[in-house]
């Protein structure tokens, strides 16, 4: 199920960061004067608002065309699926609606937007977009909408949100990683049949990150630290091989919780524009480094952890 969002996160992504791509290679005080000297440009917000309502459209009949005609109908219901995967679903909506929302607030400053509005329609994207997903499930006799789901999708634009009105920039990232798993091919139809589905579905090689800056968080002025500098805790699962537990996986299913560096790659600036936008395209991707896991207890150190 999650691939479908990551898909349609990656339409918006795609979509939107043609619109503002200019504003990535303005320093941080360069965007606070372009911010002031912004007004309202009508054109750009309409140009946005069309996108968005395209993207909306498209994706509503094409998932429903393509994936939910194939299975029964039913009444909107809710299901509770909270307990799948060690809630590793749940933070892969989290993080699609938080990336959601930093696009969108970008993308409504493009237009000149007033700041605290671009922050508050920008940062609701994500759960506005994912809800299509849920509207579907709901209708549908094989799934059902998800109120912890919401709860995610909420949660991960609210995070985008609180640090654009408090900071005017995300402090505390949202990195995903990605390391093949040995279990996939033991449900492919879950986990996936190759490595670019396993990408998206395969919750026992994914790994979520909460990265923090640590120069613009702690504001160190004895060290000399490199603004890009990161520190990132993250969390997986692992030996999954269903949603939830069952005779085989009951003993096996495991949390994994790690401490690494990063590099933050939207702070890195060139002299090259192209250069600046790969960077920032990039910049959801926890940079590979030396790594320590918690795991049932026991400590494990890795040289590099992707």
């Amino acid at each position: 199920m999650y691939y479908r969002f990551f898909i349609l996160f990656f339409l918006l992504f795609l979509s939107f960061s043609l619109l503002y791509a200019q504003d990535w290679n303005l320093s941080k005080d360069e965007n606070k004067k372009h911010d002031l000297d912004k007004t309202l440009n009508i054109k750009k917000r309409n140009i946005l608002l069309f996108s968005e309502a395209s993207i909306y459209l498209t994706s509503f009949l094409a998932l429903n065309k393509l994936w939910y005609d194939n299975y029964p109908r039913s009444d909107f219901h809710f299901i509770n699926d909270n307990s799948e995967w060690l809630q590793m679903d749940k933070i892969g909506h989290i993080a699609t609606s938080y990336y959601s929302g930093v696009l969108g607030i970008k993308s409504y400053r493009w237009t000149g937007m007033n700041d605290n509005s671009a922050i508050w329609y920008g940062g609701l994207t994500g759960t506005f977009f994912l809800t299509i997903i849920e509207i579907l499930d709901g209708y549908s006799a094989g799934w059902g909408a998800s109120s912890g789901d919401l709860a995610s999708n909420s949660f991960g634009s609210l995070l985008a949100i609180s640090q654009e009105l408090y900071w005017k920039e995300q402090r505390i990232q949202i990195k995903y990683s990605y390391s093949p798993s040995r279990w996939a091919h033991k449900n492919p139809e879950q986990l996936g049949r190759n490595n670019i589905e396993r990408v998206l579905k395969d919750y026992n090689a994914q790994t979520y990150w909460l990265s923090f800056n640590v120069q613009s968080l702690f504001n160190i002025r004895d060290i000399d630290v490199p603004d890009w500098f990161n520190v990132s805790i993250g969390y997986s699962g692992d030996n999954m091989i269903t949603p939830s537990r069952s005779l085989e996986t009951s003993d096996l299913r495991e949390r994994q919780y790690f401490l690494s560096f990063d590099i933050d790659l939207t702070k890195i600036r060139t002299t090259n524009k192209i250069l600046n936008n790969i960077f920032h395209f990039f910049g959801f991707l926890k940079f590979p480094a030396p790594a320590i896991e918690l795991r049932n207890g026991n400590i494990y150190l890795h040289s590099i952890y992707y």
